[in-house]
């Protein structure tokens, strides 16, 4: 046993039973998130916890984030999409790639929970086919200018300045994609209407325009072209915050289903005392188990340096799907009581589907696995 990582582990679970359990409801049903919750989550290094200590983070790994972000989504999964963001996508993107003067302006505000930030790279037409993007930037001096639209970006209302993924060379898109820093007050950047989504009702999802956005060269994120490797190698680092959640929706969608079955009285006994549900409950546990060995096993090999291949892409694939199936069962064996909003596993079902979704598919994760399986 990792003692230092159930100590984190206790540490995190108390934190969100006590501060973030009063909420859960309040937060999916109000479709905001509370700004006491973020500077509490801050106060307690959450939003930096794979951030080095000279920039303003805890200076711990993805083991120790792969905890937090399960813990956290037990409560309420909203409230992990604050988290990574941060720790994954654009954290780390700044970590390799930021000069040290965009790392002291951006990094360390980000990894304080001072300011939030968003990574933009989904566009209408380049979802899953992120060499599709039509979104560019035309090279103009000192500047480049950039014109296009991305869409689904997660918390781009609130962000204070986004990573903009733009083609400066369209003959190439793979070798000619570049990455800009746009501060949230740039003129020409307007950020659309949240979308109504089916859950994780806690964090904003919005389309991003970009009408003759004028960015000096000195916010160019990394070399000019190499945004397309960029965003691939940062899409690993987030499946594996996206797998770690899964596992706590599913443990979430667990507890639900054990409590409700205790209680739940039918045919003169309670329902738990069923082999049929029994075997249903023991089924959920072990896939449950399976997925969270295949999260602590990639987080350990990303902290020590280890080539992780397409095992990001397993992990993502099977904890986000064993999620939505442990979700999905967890609700049927709640029965008709599983369909209202007066029980919790209705919102932990409607959070879990889109685990399978953002970060890239299940679909596009079997091609990826497949591909380094056959290549």
């Amino acid at each position: 046993m990792n003692y230092k990582l159930e100590l984190i582990r206790d540490s995190v679970r108390n934190f969100a039973e006590q501060e973030i359990r009063p909420y859960t409801r309040e937060i999916d049903e109000g479709r905001f998130y509370p700004d006491k919750l973020l500077k509490m989550m801050a106060d307690q290094q959450l939003m930096g916890v794979t951030i080095p200590r000279e920039y303003g983070g805890a200076g711990l790994g993805f083991q120790e984030l792969s905890v937090v972000l399960e813990e956290i989504a037990r409560v309420c999964a909203s409230s992990t999409m604050h988290i990574t963001s941060s720790n994954t996508l654009v954290g780390q993107v700044f970590l390799e790639f930021a000069t040290e003067e965009q790392k002291k302006q951006y990094l360390v505000p980000l990894a304080k929970g001072e300011v939030t930030a968003t990574f933009a790279l989904s566009e209408p037409e380049a979802g899953s086919d992120a060499l599709a993007m039509s979104t560019k930037a035309e090279e103009d001096g000192d500047n480049y200018i950039l014109n296009g639209r991305k869409t689904f970006i997660t918390n781009a209302l609130e962000s204070e300045f986004i990573v903009v993924f733009a083609v400066t060379n369209s003959t190439n898109i793979a070798r000619g994609t570049t990455a800009f820093i746009v501060d949230r007050n740039t003129e020409g950047m307007i950020i659309g209407k949240p979308e109504n989504k089916m859950g994780m009702n806690g964090s904003n999802t919005s389309d991003v325009l970009l009408r003759n956005v004028v960015i000096n060269k000195n916010q160019v994120l990394g070399r000019i072209g190499s945004g397309f490797k960029m965003a691939m190698k940062s899409l690993d680092m987030g499946r594996i915050g996206v797998a770690a959640q899964a596992v706590g929706i599913g443990q979430s969608a667990v507890d639900e289903a054990v409590q409700f079955t205790k209680k739940r009285v039918q045919f003169g006994r309670s329902i738990s005392s069923m082999q049929g549900v029994r075997f249903m409950l023991a089924d959920m546990q072990t896939r449950l188990s399976v997925a969270r060995a295949m999260v602590e096993k990639v987080a350990r090999k990303i902290d020590e340096k280890e080539k992780i291949g397409a095992e990001a892409s397993i992990a993502k694939y099977y904890a986000t799907e064993t999620c939505v199936k442990i979700a999905g069962d967890a609700l049927q064996l709640h029965g008709g009581y599983g369909y209202t909003k007066d029980y919790a596993i209705e919102r932990i079902f409607r959070d879990s589907r889109v685990t399978t979704i953002y970060e890239g598919t299940s679909q596009i994760q079997q091609i990826l696995i497949a591909r380094d399986l056959l290549d």
